[in-house]
């Protein structure tokens, strides 16, 4: 069975007055037995990891460089997240893409460099509104594993998340009928393609709120929730992992 995750990202967000929020969600990650992981700015990596100590709330980091180390000023290396506490990092987030202008050959070489660190890489991939109004998400989607995703994949080193970018940070949520229909067809893709993909978490990312989180969870092949905004606190990302931890 895929392991069930709830995963905060709390982006460019958080400094040392958000610290309690961490500790309270902590707390509540030691009620379950998935995996509860929080991926903050790089600068509270470290704190929270010492902080926030336990089996219970796992560290991630948001981004890292393709290199593990050289003259990349303002960047960050997969072993410096990993030294910090991290054992997750994300890769291929829809606003890296767009904000840097990472491809997928950038994020496939990144994946490459996370796993070096002996962590565990989470593949963001996602349509626009655009492409899903062209009747292209399937096609968008299976493009985006073919050049982001290595081929040494695996459910121990790998997690997928499935986040359209229209429905990131808009309110907008894919319907149960669309969710259901691409994290069916990314499982069987996944299946195809890897030995072991059927054992690899599928995570839904696009405005997850309490509120819509168990019917989300109910889907087939939804194994938990990559979430931005509701992760930051406590009071909204409590009912979340609650949620998954009840479906």
């Amino acid at each position: 069975m895929p392991t069930k995750i709830a995963a905060g990202n709390w982006k460019m967000n958080g400094t040392q007055a958000e610290m309690p929020q961490a500790h309270l969600i902590a707390e509540a990650a030691a009620a379950w037995a998935g995996v509860t992981l929080l991926c903050p700015p790089a600068t509270l990596l470290a704190r929270m990891s010492v902080e926030t100590s336990g089996p219970a709330l796992k560290l991630g980091g948001q981004a890292c460089h393709r290199a593990p180390r050289g003259a990349h000023t303002g960047d960050i290396s997969a072993p410096m997240l990993a030294g910090a506490g991290a054992t997750y990092c994300l890769a291929g987030h829809s606003e890296r893409r767009t904000d840097h202008g990472e491809t997928d050959a950038d994020v496939a070489a990144q994946i490459e460099a996370i796993w070096a660190a002996g962590m565990t890489a989470i593949l963001c991939i996602g349509e626009t509104l655009d492409q899903r109004e062209a009747g292209r998400t399937l096609d968008v989607l299976r493009d985006q594993l073919d050049g982001s995703l290595p081929p040494r994949a695996t459910a121990g080193n790998t997690v997928v998340a499935y986040e359209p970018i229209w429905a990131i940070g808009t309110g907008k949520v894919a319907s149960p009928a669309q969710v259901a229909e691409v994290h069916d067809v990314l499982r069987a893709d996944l299946t195809d393609r890897i030995d072991g993909g059927a054992e690899i978490s599928l995570l839904y990312g696009g405005s997850v709120k309490a509120g819509n989180a168990a019917e989300l969870f109910a889907l087939s092949n939804v194994d938990g929730a990559l979430v931005g905004g509701a992760s930051l606190t406590a009071e909204d990302f409590v009912p979340i992992v609650e949620a998954l931890a009840e479906s």
